[in-house]
């Protein structure tokens, strides 16, 4: 049994309406960390990127946001703000996006071959507030060096914890996760950890658990998407009718979604989605491609029925 469950940061996907939506239907979460959000100077500060978080629009909680950046004095300006405004006390900043765009503008996996930065940030920010911050991270961007560095560097900080996730950025989501890479990882740092990756079914959990016992934490992303009960099945719940609770889940998820993002950006956003949604329904490629062809919301949810 986990000690926590987290629902993992998905840029465009695990938006507010969507970790709202499921927190209302399935159970086993235990914390939400929602998609980065760019850290700004003080002068430069636009709320309106920050409605996602929110805090009169989340049901989700206890949430924790997620900032990416490079520069220290952006971190602590926007962290100060979010806590005097919203009241947020818990952050984690993004050094394990492997996003080509990300990494060229030395921003998210971009960061982990210069630890002077990112040890400058941590630094800046422990110092400076009194706020809790976790960074969530691959093994490192080319070589896993990179991450080894790191770690004995950030040693010395008041962390919160560490998420990792068992791949360099190069490797993006393909291949298998470097497994015994990771276990060194582990040896060298004395913070807490939380895994992150590749957890699709509660097979791969009573697996990794096996061979990660100290873990602080598991956080599902892909694997969540793929099998939304997948928190419950870990956590023991007992489930009932999938089917009948994806049909209802899957109706709330639309009715979220239509008043934020219109008819147009709902089918987007159900399209992406349902590159997931397919296995748990057990759709076939076939049918998929058919359903990414339709371009009407009613129509894209009536085929969504027979599925349902």
């Amino acid at each position: 049994m986990p000690m926590e469950i987290w629902l993992a940061p998905l840029h465009g996907i695990t938006s507010r309406t969507f970790r709202n939506t499921l927190s209302r239907h399935f159970g086993g979460i235990g914390f939400f960390m929602a998609p980065f959000l760019p850290a700004q100077d003080l002068g430069k500060l636009n709320k309106r990127v920050w409605q996602d978080i929110f805090p009169e629009l989340n049901i989700a909680k206890p949430l924790v946001p997620q900032l990416m950046g490079n520069r220290p004095e952006q971190f602590v300006d926007t962290m100060r703000m979010l806590h005097d405004q919203y009241g947020y006390e818990r952050f984690n900043i993004n050094i394990g996006c492997p996003s080509s765009p990300v990494v060229r503008h030395t921003r998210g996996c971009g960061l982990m071959p210069h630890p002077d930065r990112i040890e400058a940030i941590v630094r800046e920010i422990t110092t400076k507030t009194d706020l809790q911050l976790s960074l969530k991270m691959r093994l490192g961007l080319h070589s896993a060096d990179e991450g080894r560095e790191l770690l004995r560097r950030l040693n010395g900080y008041p962390l919160d914890f560490l998420v990792i996730h068992p791949r360099l950025g190069d490797d993006l989501y393909e291949g298998t996760p470097h497994w015994d890479l990771f276990e060194e990882c582990c040896r060298l740092t004395q913070h807490k950890i939380v895994y992150s990756g590749d957890v699709f079914t509660v097979e791969d959990y009573r697996r990794l658990s096996k061979r990660f016992p100290d873990m602080a934490g598991w956080m599902l992303g892909r694997g969540l998407l793929r099998n939304p009960f997948l928190a419950e099945e870990i956590q023991g719940l007992p489930i009932g009718d999938k089917h009948t609770r994806f049909r209802a889940f899957h109706k709330d998820l639309v009715t979220e979604l239509l008043p934020v993002r219109g008819e147009s950006g709902t089918l987007a956003n159900l399209k992406e989605l349902w590159h997931y949604f397919a296995e748990f329904t057990g759709m076939t490629a076939e049918e998929l491609h058919r359903l990414l062809r339709i371009q009407d919301l009613q129509a894209f949810c009536g085929e969504i029925d027979r599925y349902c």
